[in-house]
């Protein structure tokens, strides 16, 4: 499945419109069952990889790239500019869980893709300490879920240092934790736990959502001096976009991935790709929603979906995340706070995520749920005007 997240650039949302599946990761069905299917994908997104780097150290040029081999691709310029980047963590020495670190053992040796021992926590508090003594590690927790054993060292040891020692230590690290539901995967493996890292003082938070962005961001990102929370989709690992290397991708910034005038649906990570699904379904009934790729949840472009909600009058948030306090609500509040409305908010109930495939399906926001949101929303309003005439 190709497509860069853009309108009309092909949709990760997949079923939605009965176009394939994006689940870059693991879609269910075949002869042999959702497991091989998996193992297939993965399989396939560290072949990308590969393709996308090159062992003589040439420099990729513009192509088109899958979002792991977009991520590889970015890590290895990246590793061969400065020295200081190391990358550890589990399954690095076989290319990564989703291929996305394919090509780099065999390029930068095992003094600089570090293969380790199955403890999250030690990995993370190993980091911490390269990075207050001059290296900028690259960590590798699998899935956010995994990272959960590391929230100590994560929270309290590379979110507080630069300020509870006066700046006289900085921890550069980039700790990447892919989030979201992965399919047939079950409640803990399927976790969107974006809004738990927002609320840490200390921690950039960045959601790419399309392989040009994930290029750009983790560049970005190991530019950066601060610890950044990394987190990258699940079932995104395969889809294929344009990547121009030379294009800055800039932390903080919002893209507008598709233009309207009636609605503005403000997303990040695989949601985008159900938000561009929603907004074709939406055209068919003439409303003209505008989709805003919001890439970095902290720090988050207030300015640019205040405008955009001033353009269209409405603001519809939707996320994978469990809705409630999700990030969603500190968007909602703060547009409302500014007097932008009216605004509204869609995300995943309060549940666990199922393995068998209709409960897992109830708890997704795809495109259908995400559309019915929005014409809720637009009645909604349309009802209060007529009270209010």
């Amino acid at each position: 499945m190709k497509g860069d997240g853009s309108e009309g650039g092909g949709s990760a949302a997949g079923g939605a419109e009965g176009g394939g599946s994006d689940r870059g990761g693991s879609p269910r069905g075949g002869s042999d069952g959702g497991g091989s299917q998996r193992a297939g994908s993965e399989r396939g997104a560290r072949g990308g990889a590969r393709g996308a780097i090159s062992g003589t150290g040439e420099r990729a040029t513009g192509r088109t790239m899958s979002y792991a081999a977009a991520a590889a691709a970015a890590l290895a310029e990246e590793m061969e500019r400065d020295v200081r980047i190391v990358a550890l963590g589990e399954d690095l020495g076989r290319g990564g869980i989703f291929g996305q670190y394919c090509g780099l053992l065999e390029r930068f040796g095992p003094g600089r893709v570090i293969d380790t021992p199955i403890s999250e926590a030690t990995i993370a508090g190993a980091a911490v300490g390269m990075a207050l003594t001059g290296s900028k590690p690259v960590v590798e927790m699998r899935v956010v879920d995994f990272a959960l054993c590391a929230m100590d060292e994560i929270v309290n040891q590379a979110a507080k240092n630069r300020f509870m020692f006066g700046g006289q230590g900085r921890v550069p690290m980039v700790v990447r934790m892919p989030i979201g539901i992965w399919s047939a995967s079950a409640a803990q493996h399927s976790q969107s736990l974006e809004a738990w890292f927002a609320h840490v003082p200390g921690l950039v938070v960045v959601c790419p959502a399309t392989p040009q962005d994930n290029y750009g961001l983790l560049r970005a990102s190991l530019a950066s001096d601060d610890p950044v929370a990394y987190l990258e989709h699940k079932e995104l690992w395969g889809l294929e976009g344009e990547v121009d290397v030379d294009a800055a991708v800039p932390i903080g910034r919002a893209r507008i991935a598709r233009e309207g005038r009636d609605l503005s649906i403000v997303s990040w990570s695989r949601t985008v790709h159900e938000s561009l699904a929603a907004a074709r379904l939406l055209a068919a009934d003439g409303i003209e929603a505008e989709v805003i790729d919001l890439r970095t949840i902290w720090p988050w472009d207030r300015e640019t979906v205040e405008a955009s909600a001033h353009r269209t009058g409405r603001v519809l948030v939707a996320h994978e995340a469990v809705q409630v306090a999700g990030f969603g609500a500190e968007i909602v509040a703060t547009l409302a706070e500014r007097g932008v409305g009216p605004v509204a908010r869609i995300g995943a109930p309060r549940a666990p995520v199922g393995y068998s495939a209709p409960l897992e399906q109830a708890v997704r926001v795809d495109a259908a749920k995400i559309a019915k949101a929005a014409r809720a929303s637009m009645q909604k309003q349309e009802r209060n005007g007529d009270a209010r005439r």
